[in-house]
């Protein structure tokens, strides 16, 4: 990927941990179990991390394997 796909892709990733983060706060307020919420937004800083320091030259599988 080059300069400014990868930025869209952050961009993109940092927009979903920010609405993750809000579906979180809801299910919290609500009473409601947070659990898979909280793994997918994991998932995504991994992904967002794994992006901004360019590491690898393959996209971690949804495991966070290689």
């Amino acid at each position: 990927m080059s300069g400014a796909p990868m930025t869209l892709q952050i961009q993109r990733l940092r927009g979903e941990i920010a609405e993750l983060g809000g579906a979180i706060m809801q299910l919290r307020r609500s009473g409601l179990d947070s659990a898979t919420a909280e793994l997918l937004i994991t998932r995504k800083r991994a992904e967002l991390e794994w992006l901004m320091n360019g590491s690898g030259a393959a996209k971690p599988d949804a495991r966070g394997a290689m």
